[in-house]
């Protein structure tokens, strides 16, 4: 096979594992939000979170990987969709970066989430390698909307010694989308 058969084919097989990530194209752009991020990193992650609460995927939670100033992931809750219970929006973000960039290390990558990662999605942050994580909402903000971070926060033992890892930024824009999220018709899990 020469060169260029080989490469299209990659370049094929990424599009297709990137269309399976995201569960295909949407129906229907989003509604746009009424509150924008200072951030414009975080303003796409609260894109891709509002994407999945009007199609109903999830919570209200998107995240965006970003290598050198240029978004390389992206990824909402798809936990409703596609049943299943480990489909967050961190978690879609890094396949989709690891699809696009074609590997499993996103060492000098930083995600920007719309709520601080669950136990699940902090320590596939870690294990991925990203180099930090900017968060909208609170652990606690997310019980505020029915979901149990803190109680599984609490039976890992905390995080505190992630303070430097873990940083809190654009938390109003976030809240408010949180609000967005508790105004719709949606399935508690």
């Amino acid at each position: 096979m020469n060169k260029e058969i080989a490469s299209a084919c990659r370049l094929l097989a990424a599009a297709l594992a990137i269309c399976f990530v995201l569960g295909g194209a949407r129906a229907e752009p989003a509604p746009a939000l009424s509150v924008q991020a200072e951030n414009p990193f975080m303003q796409a992650a609260l894109e891709e979170a509002l994407a999945g609460i009007t199609g109903q995927h999830g919570g209200p939670f998107g995240s965006v990987i970003v290598r050198d100033g240029v978004i390389v992931g992206r990824g909402h809750n798809r936990v409703l969709t596609d049943r299943d219970p480990t489909f967050h929006g961190e978690i879609a973000a890094i396949r989709d970066a690891c699809a696009r960039l074609d590997t499993h290390d996103l060492s000098g990558c930083v995600l920007y989430t719309t709520a601080e990662p669950c136990p699940m999605c902090l320590f596939a942050c870690l294990w991925a390698r990203i180099d930090r994580v900017y968060y909208g909402c609170t652990i606690l903000d997310t019980e505020r909307i029915g979901f149990r971070d803190a109680d599984l926060d609490s039976a890992m033992g905390g995080r505190e010694q992630l303070s430097d890892y873990l940083v809190c930024l654009d938390r109003e824009a976030c809240l408010a989308l949180f609000d967005i999220y508790l105004e719709t018709e949606h399935t508690v899990y």
